[in-house]
């Protein structure tokens, strides 16, 4: 295996052109990744009835099949992308979660769809915290937050896609007699498309070219795990970072699974309704939202780094009242209106967020370092959020019937306050804990291709 750290060739330098086609392809990966993990929600339902399960077995294969491998492969997975080759790493990450989101269309029972379900996981350990490294190689501090919000745009496309096309699909609107299998099948077999186009036209760029001494920190030793962890003791914000945006992520992953449930039990639509609904939720919301917060976080970032994390923590505080009037609404139209703004507002963390964390630590230790991340954030935001507000449903069940699901995501919207107050803490040391700016843009140099 070869270290990539250093390039072994004459560097060839890229323009913004092919920075911007990068990106739009990273995108489009992050796109597949949420449509493939999303999808399942709006299937739910028909799921729901063909194996007689209840909210509770939903909620474990939303949330718990997906979240535990998915997260627990993400720490030595990325180490590894610390070291080789992150484009490859995506391309066979993108392959395998969507062969498995295929075969999520071939099960015969509960047990064979969970068995699936965490091979999506599997695959999709290795998607993401290496496309962060990439981005912060590919872009400079000043335009990181709005790189980044543009890449966390695959989380309202993603989910929005998946969705609208899960609903048209699985109830025979684009083609007569097919059913929720179809729908996984399709959206496999695309992504497995779009894997060796990216291998193929995405470069590796040189790590840290864009940060102070990048030829020393180049040629220094990948940092180990344990070291990475030492070095993080040092960073309160890191800390409050992870667990505000888990906290935010238990709500976020949570709603979006459960919505369209609730859309079906509460306001009574159909399939494709619902699919049209939330998809349109998630669409204009989430882009909404996801922008905002990249914007306003490398805008006011100029003068205080704790702008990070004061605006999320702002977006969060007003998330609450808006989720508490949506859900409360017994009118389909107007709810729906409502929700688009608790949308946008606990969506805005992303790109501020995600962009402060490949700040916390050197350039060698980013993958790591979001590994890390995203370990804490998805086993507590996927793993629990889905998991916990269909087990809240079930026990109200008894008492609320098909409104259970109501009252469970009323109670789950006050975690929102919870990742304010430790994003207003996170402002606290963001400043002290900053690794320091960058030297003046420069356009992002490529690597020479490993050793295969």
């Amino acid at each position: 295996m070869t270290d990539t750290r250093e390039g072994t060739e004459p560097e060839s330098k890229t323009g913004a052109g092919y920075q911007t086609y990068v990106m739009v392809l990273l995108f489009l990966v992050y796109t597949f990744n949420f449509l493939d993990r999303q999808i399942i929600s709006i299937l739910a339902e028909p799921i729901k009835a063909e194996f007689d399960l209840t909210d509770g077995q939903l909620g474990l294969l939303g949330g718990i099949a997906f979240a535990f491998l998915y997260s627990t492969l993400g720490v030595p997975i990325t180490w590894l992308a610390d070291r080789w080759s992150r484009t490859w790493i995506m391309t066979i990450s993108l392959t395998l979660w969507s062969g498995f989101t295929a075969l999520s269309g071939m099960v015969g029972n509960y047990t064979q769809l969970f068995l699936a379900r965490m091979g999506v996981g599997i695959g999709e350990a290795g998607g993401v915290a290496p496309a962060y490294s990439l981005i912060a190689d590919y872009y400079p501090p000043a335009q990181r937050g709005r790189a980044m919000a543009f890449y966390s745009l695959g989380i309202p496309v993603g989910s929005a896609f998946g969705v609208i096309a899960g609903a048209l699909i699985a109830s025979g609107t684009v083609f007569e007699g097919l059913d929720w299998r179809a729908a996984f099948i399709a959206v496999g077999i695309a992504g497995i498309i779009l894997a060796p186009i990216f291998r193929l036209t995405v470069k590796e760029p040189k790590r840290g070219a864009f940060d102070p001494k990048p030829a020393e920190d180049a040629k220094a030793e990948t940092p180990s795990l344990p070291s990475v962890l030492k070095f993080l003791t040092k960073k309160p914000s890191f800390w409050f970072l992870v667990f505000g945006a888990s906290c935010s992520s238990m709500m976020g992953y949570g709603i979006f699974f459960w919505i369209p449930s609730f859309l079906a039990r509460s306001y009574g639509l159909g399939l494709v309704d619902r699919g049209w609904v939330f998809g349109g939720i998630l669409f204009i919301g989430g882009t909404i939202g996801i922008l905002m917060g990249g914007i306003l976080g490398d805008w006011l970032g100029k003068a205080k780094k704790s702008a990070y994390a004061k605006v999320p923590a702002i977006a969060f505080l007003l998330t609450f009242p808006f989720y508490v009037a949506a859900v409360l609404m017994n009118n389909v139209v107007i709810g729906s209106l409502l929700f688009l703004v608790p949308t946008a507002l606990g969506l805005m963390w992303l790109g501020p967020v995600i962009s402060a964390f490949q700040h916390l630590v050197k350039p060698s230790m980013r993958s790591t370092a979001s590994a890390i991340f995203l370990l804490i954030n998805n086993l507590l935001g996927i793993g629990g959020g889905v998991y916990v507000l269909g087990q809240v449903s079930t026990f109200l069940q008894p008492t609320f019937g098909d409104e259970s699901l109501r009252y469970s995501i009323l109670i789950g919207s006050l975690l929102y306050v919870v990742a304010a107050i430790l994003f207003f803490f996170a402002a606290k040391t963001l400043d002290r804990d900053w690794e320091g700016d960058a030297a003046p843009a420069a356009e992002p140099s490529t690597e020479a291709e490993p050793a295969q």
